[in-house]
């Protein structure tokens, strides 16, 4: 009768400290760097700008050399904030799609199905957020830095200062620290 051995206890419960800890340590760098390029960036300065669909079905805004789009579809709701000469533009078809965009920044999220996308774009970084079935994908990018976060595709971080997290798959990736 063969018995279970000590080592594959152990390294299962490590395995899924380990996992906890690397999410944790996402999560908290992620945070850090948000507060950091809302605290201390951007030169330009524009009156922020937001866009929603619905009630309107494309709703686009420009103020100065912010601007922002936002289209929803069926039961989609699409979120957009820009403000210091950023541009943040949300898709949705059936979801909840978020975007906002800050110094410069790109940010663009696009969801389809019941997922969520959220897209942050922290004084000059670029972030892509696509989710879909469902799924949850969360991509924030500081100055310099570059992050997209799939449900398709997977995550992918560059530059400085970028956080990218897919929860369906539990993906995430940190550059930049």
């Amino acid at each position: 009768m063969p018995t279970s051995s000590f080592f594959s206890n152990a390294t299962r419960s490590d395995r899924s400290s380990s996992r906890a800890t690397r999410f944790g340590a996402a999560v908290a760098v992620g945070a850090t760097i948000a507060a950091g390029a809302i605290l201390g960036t951007g030169v330009a300065s524009a009156a922020p700008v937001t866009c929603v669909s619905p009630p309107a079905a494309n709703d686009i805004q420009v103020s100065d050399t912010a601007s922002c789009g936002a289209k929803a579809t069926g039961a989609g709701v699409a979120t957009s904030s820009a403000s210091e000469s950023g541009t943040a533009v949300s898709v949705a078809d059936g979801g909840r799609s978020t975007s906002n965009a800050t110094g410069f920044g790109t940010a663009l999220s696009a969801v389809l199905g019941a997922g969520t996308s959220y897209s942050y774009s922290l004084g000059g970084g670029i972030s892509q957020s696509f989710a879909t079935n469902g799924a949850t994908s969360v991509a924030i990018a500081g100055y310099g830095g570059g992050a997209t976060a799939s449900t398709v595709t997977g995550v992918n971080c560059a530059g400085l200062n970028s956080f990218a997290l897919d929860l369906s798959t539990g993906r995430s990736c940190i550059a930049g620290l």
